[in-house]
């Protein structure tokens, strides 16, 4: 596609990969950007190389769907949560299981890692959260009070706290300064389940419902700050952008909202190109944008120059296919002619 101005949003070169065999649940990059992890339907968790679109490996295990999977910060470790009950932790360097961590009684739907990469979090259907140590696989904590299944959970950037969202419409804020952790802030608003949250580099969350809204909240006041409507459908995942400048959110429903975070306002729909979205993340340095796709199991990677704002663009049209990954033939570095 010809180069755009600056704060522009377009669809580079693609290229098509048929090997997801399920839906694709999840999707999250490693620190440096240079892999992808996608989790799927089909029981597996795929590696892919960012620049090339190379799969790096399929690894099975889970004995279910996987439903959700998180690189640690330091990029060593990843996580991958699945319908059997479980966490695997994962070694990044060999592909390989290190650890099965069992405890949970029902589905695991989060799973998220503390900034020192020391600690992990994880939720599911059986309303608990529970706090584990990377390195030995223990479970250090169990934190009750969530009324329904736990659905999602994000650490602080400041990791005293951990924030989850649960069917029961509210977000729950965990001091971990304190050696048996209490809710010290409830967040209420929302009037339906709440499906996804996240942090910003500088310490808001965002909060995606079935209600069809995103919440922003200034945790430490407990304020809500924006409300972002324009989804039809519930709000399936949302990521800021690295500055926090843009929010990214996939609905349940064939379209990706890009806003701008500092009016609230919608800056980007991108539909028409994606089956109903499951998942989106931003690359580490902002550039590109990926979202994960249900129907044909597929994600399709966004190239943005996202600066201060995003202009319209109409997506090219692109042919059907089973279970595929859609990344710039390019790669993440290379350039969009």
């Amino acid at each position: 596609m010809n180069s755009r101005a600056p704060g522009t949003l377009a669809v580079g070169r693609v290229k098509f990969f048929s090997r997801h065999r399920g839906e694709v649940n999840s999707s999250a990059f490693s620190p440096d950007g240079q892999m992808l992890l996608t989790a799927s339907e089909d029981g597996c968790v795929y590696g892919w190389e960012t620049q090339s679109g190379r799969l790096l490996w399929r690894l099975g295990g889970h004995t279910g769907p996987v439903k959700f999977c998180r690189f640690s910060p330091d990029g060593r470790l990843f996580a991958s949560t699945s319908c059997d009950c479980t966490i695997r932790l994962w070694d990044v360097a060999e592909a390989k299981c290190l650890q099965v961590l069992k405890g949970h009684q029902r589905s695991v739907e989060t799973v998220s890692f503390s900034p020192d990469s020391k600690q992990l979090a994880s939720g599911g259907w059986d309303k608990r959260v529970m706090l584990w140590e990377v390195q030995s696989g223990h479970v250090l904590r169990h934190l009750a009070g969530h009324r329904d299944s736990v659905q999602s959970s994000e650490f602080a950037p400041s990791s005293d706290c951990l924030a989850t969202g649960s069917w029961d419409a509210t977000i729950r804020i965990w001091d971990l300064r304190t050696g048996t952790p209490e809710v010290y802030q409830e967040l209420e608003g929302h009037s339906g389940n709440i499906s996804c949250l996240c942090y910003s580099a500088s310490g808001l969350l965002a909060s995606g419902s079935w209600d069809k809204t995103i919440h922003i909240w200034k945790p430490s006041t407990r304020s809500l700050l924006l409300q972002l409507k324009g989804h039809v459908t519930w709000v399936k995942s949302i990521t800021f952008s690295p500055d926090g400048l843009q929010l990214a959110s996939a609905g349940y429903s064939r379209m990706v909202k890009v806003w701008d975070c500092n009016t609230g306002k919608c800056m980007e729909t991108l539909k028409g190109v994606l089956d109903v979205a499951h998942a989106c993340t931003f690359t580490p340095d902002g550039r590109l944008l990926v979202c994960g796709a249900a129907d044909q199991a597929r994600c399709q990677v966004h190239r943005s120059q996202i600066t201060q704002a995003l202009s319209k663009m109409t997506p090219p049209r692109m042919a059907p296919g089973p279970h595929a990954l859609r990344l710039p033939a390019q790669g993440a570095r290379g350039p969009v002619e």
